[in-house]
This record gives structure tokens, sequence and C-alpha cells, in this order.
């Protein structure tokens, strides 16, 4: 059996596992979270590395994008340097294969419609891929970078705009301590109310990462529509409670909980080192096809599946 590990600076309490066959093969797919801690996040890299099929980098992006161009957060250096010979993924490439694809899929099922939709994007540098899919596909973008990555009441309405914004800002940004910029640990269990409330009730769409929209969410999300990743059963039981409409998660589900990006391109690293194939996002294309993923779309006032094994 193969394993792929997740090695996460976020909580432990979302930690998970399952076992999967793929392509004939068996893979042991699983999270670890370190609680905010880069230090036992190294640790527990450099003690698995080579012992795993690879890795991927939880919690901590190692690039966020404006347009082509690429931003390296420098704390995240050290989890990329501490696997020698497992090869260890952010989940970037996924995110700009995938995700423009799930994007494309959700309006040509016309199960959602985004042209002149409002939607609040909490981090289009983390997910520039989906950003700019909306962008073509029509929707009215409110961009949260700002918001959401620093705390700043700014919002930014176009992906030239940010484009600029990131030009100056991010190679200082990307220098400051990470815990600044994105919950870790025990913050990733927290919900600060009442900030930036006036986003959410806008937006008709919420989309991001999950931990960037759980931060600030208000107790009434009545009607809205909410794109993320990296759910667990609780998670869709507190977006019910609070009106979601429709949530999609982007990544598959597996064993009643969809895992992080990061984690299925460590997956697909795997399968194609294992066929010797080279790492691309047009091999990533190929292989999305091949293993058929699809995103997950719950219609939680509808129609409400609540998977309970998680």
């Amino acid at each position: 059996m193969k394993r792929i590990v997740s090695i996460s600076i976020g909580s432990s309490k979302r930690d998970h596992q399952a076992v999967v066959e793929i392509t004939g093969q068996e893979y042991q797919i699983e999270r670890i979270g370190t609680d905010g801690s880069l230090t036992e996040a190294v640790n527990k890299i450099k003690s698995l590395d080579g012992k795993v099929e690879a890795f991927g980098m939880g919690g901590i992006d190692l690039y966020i994008w404006a347009g082509k161009r690429p931003y390296v957060i420098r704390e995240a250096l050290k989890l990329k340097n501490a696997a020698i010979k497992s090869p260890i993924v952010d989940g970037s490439g996924l995110k700009n294969t995938l995700e423009r694809r799930v994007i494309s899929y959700l309006q040509d099922n016309k199960i959602i419609d985004f042209n002149n939709k409002q939607v609040l994007i909490t981090s289009a540098m983390d997910r520039f891929g989906m950003a700019e899919t909306l962008d073509k596909l029509g929707a009215n973008l409110t961009i949260g970078d700002l918001i959401f990555g620093l705390g700043i009441n700014k919002p930014i309405y176009s992906l030239k705009q940010l484009a600029v914004i990131a030009r100056a800002a991010a190679p200082i940004v990307c220098k400051l301590p990470f815990k600044w910029l994105y919950p870790t640990g025990s913050q990733q269990n927290d919900i600060i109310k009442g900030r930036f409330d006036e986003y959410y009730q806008k937006a008709t769409i919420i989309a991001g990462d999950f931990h960037y929209i759980k931060r600030y969410m208000p107790l009434d999300l009545k009607d809205k529509i909410i794109i993320t990743n990296t759910l667990t059963n609780g998670d869709l039981v507190d977006l019910k409670s609070r009106g979601v409409k429709i949530l999609v998660s982007t990544t598959p589900e597996l064993h009643g909980r969809s895992f992080g990006t990061n984690v299925m391109e460590a997956l697909l690293v795997s399968i194609l080192k294992e066929r010797r194939v080279k790492v691309s996002p047009e091999n990533y294309d190929g292989l999305i096809d091949e293993l058929k993923f699809m995103p997950r779309v719950e219609f939680l006032q509808e129609n409400p599946r609540v998977n309970k094994s998680s």
C-alpha cells in the first residue's frame, strides 16, 4: 500500500485518513496537523521522508499567484527543504488546473450561473485559477486578499488591480510570519464575529479557502452559495445551520471528507512518478480526466445530505 501524507500546520482536530483504490493501487491518504508548529511540521516531514510516496504541504502555501507571476512564502521553504527524497507539493498546481475545471463544470452543467453574479473570493492570489475563470465567466468579483490576509478593510474589484498591488506588496508580505496572514493551529477553530459581514451579505457566491471563509463568517448565510474545499462533516452541519443553499467542494469526497488540494496533488504526483511521466499541468489535466475527479455538490436546504461517517 502506498502512503500519501499531508503535513499541515493547521489544527490536529481536523486530522483524517482514508484508504482508497485508484488505478488498481491502494493508497493510504492522511492529514497530520501540528497545531501551528512549523518546527514540528519540519520534523515530521524529515522523519517520513523517503517512507511516503509524496507529501502535501498543508495549512500554508509555498506559492501565491497574481497573473502568471508566482510569489514564494518564505516560511514555507522550511517545509519544502525538509523533504529530500519524497516529492512535496502545496496544492497550487491543482488549484490552477482542477479548480478552473470545477468552475467551468458548474457553469456548463447549469448548476451555478456565474454571469453578473456578485462573488466574494477570499484570496485570489491563493486561488488564482478559480478567480480568473470566474472573471472570464462574467462574475462581479470582490477580491478579499487585503481583507482576509492582512485584516485591511479594502476590497479589490479586478484582477488587474490585484496584480498592481501584488507587485508592490507581495515581496514584503511573503517574508512575514505566516500566522499573520492565515489562521493556523487553534485559530482555525475560531470565528471572529461582526467583522467584514458586509462582504458576505453583498455576495451571492462566496469562494476560496475554507479557513478564510470561516474566519469571519456571520451567523446568517441564508441562500448563499459557497465554493471551497477541505470540509469536515461538522463544517457541513454548521453551514447548513447558517442557511447556506449550495455547498461545492472542489476536491472529491473520500470517506465523508474532502481533503485539501495539497493532498490530492500529492496523489497525482505519486501516480505520475509511478508511471515515469513528467509532472506538468497538461499531465494533471489528463489524469484528472482519467480519475474522473468531480466536485462534491451539496444542496443543503432543498435536499440535505450529511455523511455521518466522519
